[in-house]
This record gives structure tokens, sequence and C-alpha cells, in this order.
């Protein structure tokens, strides 16, 4: 799979009933980071103020080693936590310190990084730790890593490490070789130089390492748990954030309770100029956080049937989908009959790219022969972009220009994609390496077979609508 074709930049809408949740930035797709609130003895969170949410697609558990799964993720961030996180607020993305005191100490030029721990953060109470209080420790983010770098895991974040820690590969290519990974061999670039201190020594320069150490997979795992609950670790986290799971029914619902220890932090985040930035830098700035008592996700895969719950008081907020868009907006803005109602509309653009991949395997468009390299160009020529946007998303979508979305490090607001809707040059090309109409109209393959495309799709409306247009080139 090699040739990919970027199709849009999504612009997202969010509708909310409960006008006290108007601090949550990103809606359901934040749900476990800075504004998500939380609970009882320590933090400020309020028993009575539970959230309901809804996810469009089913988590894959909580065992952030062995899974990417978006939703899992999500869940997982209000859980666990990484030594670092990002700023809520700034663009481009900032990080901040997490569980440590400060941005780590850089030394040898970007290949050794030193982080230190808060002293007293302390994983939520759980039968793992026999009745006593567990403190985080250096020596859980080794043994998480350990784990991530453990082949029997089959961790699929290990890319991001992969090669980067002096004498890792030794212990892994040792681990492959005898079926077990030792967890006590040293790794001369993964050390817990004492109870707070924490180093990584790379095998080269790296000064995104860190931003690799942000990600919800690097979040603090205590030994204890994993070796408790084993293979059903994944249906057990046991963190150190602000919430902790209290029912969880796979694919179906899951709820969080504020935890009673978490440390908690005033929120104090700057505005980056916008308007909803402003209005949320003004309610909620000085803030003791987290402040919601139990959260529910409900697992609502119909679009429809979410739209509905929304409407009907069973979720706080949602994000409204295409096919609602025509029902709740005026242009880019909020009915009456909907404003009346005290529902707020939060127009926002999120970071998510949607694009089509080609199999450089297959028989018909795979390989790197110029007349599959032309079919392939004239495919991606023929898919009329603006068209895409206008049906499936409803125009609550933006062409993206590159793969590096808006807002994210690497974002170049100037570059502009030569890739573009131009079906006269994709006949031309077809036309000149071989791929002629035969009588019924459609292109035939150089040989004279006829030229046949298989696409596999998702199983939604916007996918359906996708489908259609593909037929059209």
């Amino acid at each position: 799979m090699l040739l990919k074709r970027i199709i849009s930049f999504k612009k997202t809408n969010y509708v909310g009933m409960n006008l006290k949740l108007k601090f949550f930035k990103l809606a359901i797709l934040s749900l476990a980071i800075t504004s998500v609130p939380c609970a009882y003895a320590i933090t400020p969170a309020q028993p009575n103020k539970i959230l309901h949410v809804a996810y469009e697609a089913p988590d894959d558990g909580f065992d952030m080693v062995k899974t990417t799964n978006f939703y899992s993720a999500n869940i997982a961030e209000a859980i666990f936590e990484p030594l670092l996180k990002y700023d809520y607020l700034a663009r481009p993305l900032q990080l901040v310190p997490n569980t440590v005191e400060s941005l780590p100490k850089v030394e040898q030029d970007g290949k050794v990084y030193i982080f230190k721990i808060k002293p007293g953060i302390y994983f939520t109470n759980d039968p793992a730790f026999k009745g006593k209080r567990r403190e985080l420790v250096a020596e859980d983010y080794v043994y998480t890593i350990k784990r991530i770098l453990d082949p029997k895991n089959r961790a699929p974040s290990v890319s991001f490490i992969d090669g980067k820690l002096q004498g890792a590969d030794v212990v892994v290519a040792q681990a492959k070789k005898t079926g077990k990974f030792d967890y006590a061999a040293p790794i001369a670039g993964l050390k817990a130089i004492d109870r707070y201190t924490l180093q990584f020594t790379l095998t080269r320069q790296d000064f995104n390492f860190p931003y690799i150490l942000a990600y919800i997979a690097f979040g603090g795992v205590a030994k204890e748990v994993v070796d408790y609950y084993g293979d059903r670790i994944g249906m057990h986290p046991v963190g150190t954030g602000p919430y902790m799971l209290s029912k969880y029914v796979p694919r179906s619902k899951v709820e969080l309770v504020a935890n009673p220890d978490y440390r908690g932090f005033v929120w104090n985040f700057k505005s980056t100029g916008t308007p909803w930035d402003n209005q949320l830098v003004k309610e909620m700035s000085g803030k003791k956080m987290p402040q919601v008592g139990k959260v529910v996700v409900s697992i609502i895969e119909e679009e429809q049937s979410r739209w509905l719950a929304f409407q009907s008081g069973q979720l706080d907020f949602d994000k409204l989908t295409a096919n609602a868009v025509p029902q709740a907006l005026d242009g880019n803005q909020l009915k009456a009959s909907f404003k009346k109602r005290g529902i707020k509309h939060y127009p926002n653009k999120d970071p998510e790219i949607t694009y089509t991949m080609m199999n450089m395997r297959d028989p018909v468009i795979g390989g790197f022969s110029l007349e599959k390299i032309a079919l392939r160009r004239a495919i991606t020529l023929s898919y009329n972009q603006k068209e895409s946007i206008q049906q499936a998303y409803k125009s609550q979508a933006v062409r993206s220009q590159m793969f590096i979305p808006e807002g994210v490090n690497g974002y170049n607001p100037k570059y502009k994609s030569s890739v573009g809707y131009n079906p006269l040059l994709a006949n031309k090309l077809l036309d000149y390496y071989g791929y002629k109409k035969a009588a019924d109209g459609y292109r035939t393959l150089p040989n004279g077979k006829p030229l046949i495309l298989k696409i596999n799709t998702e199983n939604s409306s916007a996918s359906v609508i996708h489908s259609e247009l593909w037929k059209k080139i």
C-alpha cells in the first residue's frame, strides 16, 4: 500500500445540551485530557455531576501496550498517565509535564533524556496491591516500556522506539530466540537511576523522542497489576490518572468514576485568541480540576441512533454527524428551534485525515511499471473531492493539502498538493498507456481484458456515498 490520496480535513460540529459542559473543547474526542473532571476526597470532582457521552465504535480493552484502538485510547487517557502530555489549548501542539517535575533534561545533543518523577503520585487502590498504597516510581515506566519491547505482546507502538534505545535490540533478539523476554535484563538506554529518576539513552540524536513518550501506550503501569490479572489486564486497567474504571460491558458501555486520590491541577491554559478559546479561558481559569464525578460512555454505532439519543437528552453532547447537519444548521448557524432548547453549537476543525490506500500487491493496480503508475495516478485524478465533501460530509469538511493536519507540528499552510480533480488528464494518461475504451464504454487493461477495481469500505453511510462516487470514475 503506497499511493495515498488525501480527501478531506474534517470540520467537526459539536452540540451540547448542558450549559455547564461548555468547557469541553474537544468533546467526545478528548474525554480523558485536561478538561475532563474527577472526584471526591482529595479532588474537587462532585459525585452528582455525571457526564453522558457516546462513541461511534467500540473499544478494544485497555491494555494500551496491545492495542492502538482510538476509543480505547480516549478512555485510557483518563486512567493512565504518560510522563508528558500536551498543553490543552496551545497550537501548534506543545508538550508540558504530566507525572514529571519538568520537561526532560537533554544531554549529549539529543541522545540522553532525564526525567524526574513527582513524588507522591499513587495508583488507584486495587486488590493487586494487597491493601498497600502504591506510589508511581521510575521503575514503573521502565517496566511499561519493556512490555512494549516484549515480542510476546506484539505491541503496535513498538515501532515508535524500535532501534532507538541503546541495548534494547540485544534483549529483544534474545527474547525472540528463547521465547521469553527477560524483564530483569538491564538495558543501557532505559534506566531507573533512583526511585524517581528515569534516564533514556538513544542510539542516535532524536529531538522528537519526548513526543513519543506522551503517547498513552507509555502511561505508567504497575507490574503487580499485570501479574495479578494476567490475560485479563485489558479489562482491569489500574493507573494514576483522574478516573478509574467502575463498569465495563464490552461493545456496550464504559463507566468511569473519579479517582479519589488523584492529585488534581489548576486549569490555567492560555487562549490561542479564538472566540472559543477566549470563552473557555474566561470560564475555566483558576478552577481546580477535575470536577465531574462520573462519566458514562455508551457505544452507539449507528449515527441516527446517536442523534436521537442526544435529542432526547440521553447524551450531554455529541459530534454533529453529516446526516444531522440539515436538521440542525442553517448554513453554519444552529437553528432557532435548537437554541430554544438550550442547545449550543461549537464548530471545530478536527485533525482528522480521510484517505484511500492502494494495494501495491494487487495484480491490477500494484507494481511500479509505467502503466501501473499511470493507472494509479488516473484513479487519483478522477475522484471528485469537492463532490465527496458536499455529499458525504454535507460540506462540513475542507480539503487537506497534506498529510499533516493544521495545528500539528510540520503543517505548512503554504503547501499545495499537486493532485487534484482532473478527469481530462486522467483520460489522457489511460489512453497513452493502453487502457482503451471497449465497446461498452468501460476501460480495458493493456492486454484487452476488462479493467475491474475492487474496493473495501467501512460499514457506514458516509462509506456508501464514497462507494457511489468511486463508481463514477
